[in-house]
């Protein structure tokens, strides 16, 4: 057994592809698919139920996997270690962030943070949090910008800060006829939301105390990944939506007004960085952390306080 052959079968699991998997290991098709019929017949068991596409690991083979994927871990952590011991700050940085957090997080310290360490190449994705899970999980990213408590299995949360709720609504809405809104009062008739699979959809509508949707919207039912759309859509429409504090800070002044902050205590989100359990990069993720809160906006800082963290789901 080999250390080639464990990535090899780990490679294959990821894609669900022997062709996909051996063009990320730079090797011919054969020449994997050769090794890991190698590695089976030393344990004698399949790894690969192949009479399936995509191809699936067997009951056996996900727990092999799993140990090659620790196996894995551990021996990249070798020169890691190495690495360290120099102060030697280099490689490649994969992050994944939520898209209701990247153009309006991001923009504050990543430019500095590649500066700073000019000798690493940092690769960066807009996800879904159960996409960065799952890269986590698979080894495709190596750190993951997200909304927590997730209390998911095998993840590591790092928080950072908490980001407030805020209201946008028309002049015409009755919310925008108070100076701050009462959460415990929220309901859903005019609300606009993110499309599913974004978490802040699923705060928002926990926020509301609904599993339901909203009515549409004079006939209009449009649901977006972006929050910028929402706010153009409630320009042009009736009703209101829920931001995070951090897309409102660019707002022009008209639109700022149409903004209503909430009650204490503030209904927020926690913003963390997060990992596989036995992550690697340490340093660089530890470095990552610090410039992040150094360089958050002096706006969000005055509003770091003990607010209610609302639920995931």
């Amino acid at each position: 057994m080999t250390l080639s052959q464990l990535d090899y079968i780990v490679a294959v699991d990821t894609y669900r592809h022997f062709a996909t998997a051996a063009d990320a290991c730079h090797v011919t098709q054969p020449t994997l698919s050769m090794q890991i019929q190698k590695l089976e017949d030393e344990l004698g068991v399949l790894v690969f139920d192949r009479s399936k596409q995509p191809v699936v690991p067997t009951e056996t083979g996900k727990t092999i996997l799993a140990q090659a994927r620790d196996v894995l871990r551990a021996a990249q952590r070798i020169p890691e270690i190495v690495s360290e011991s120099k102060e030697d700050f280099r490689g490649d940085l994969r992050i994944g962030v939520i898209p209701t957090l990247a153009p309006y997080l991001l923009p504050y310290f990543i430019t500095d943070f590649v500066e700073r360490y000019p000798a690493v190449s940092v690769q960066i994705q807009e996800l879904v949090t159960e996409q960065i899970i799952d890269q986590l999980k698979n080894g495709l990213i190596d750190v993951g910008l997200v909304v927590t408590p997730l209390s998911e299995n095998g993840i590591t949360e790092m928080p950072l800060f908490q980001e407030p709720f805020v209201v946008y609504t028309t002049n015409s809405h009755p919310m925008a006829k108070k100076e701050t809104v009462n959460a415990g009062s929220l309901e859903t008739d005019g609300l606009w939301l993110l499309t599913e699979g974004h978490c802040f959809r699923s705060q928002v509508m926990n926020l509301c105390g609904t599993d339901r949707l909203p009515t549409s919207h004079a006939g209009l039912r449009y649901e977006t990944g972006s929050l910028e759309t929402l706010i153009k859509l409630i320009d042009r429409q009736e009703g209101f939506t829920l931001l995070p504090y951090l897309a409102t800070l660019d707002l022009d002044p008209v639109r700022k007004e149409r903004l209503r902050s909430f009650d204490s205590p503030q209904p927020v989100r926690e913003v963390s960085l997060v990992t596989h359990r036995s992550f690697l990069k340490r340093r660089l993720i530890n470095a990552l952390r610090d410039e992040i809160l150094l360089r958050l906006p002096q706006e969000l800082l005055k509003k770091q306080q003990t607010g209610r963290v609302v639920a995931l789901s």
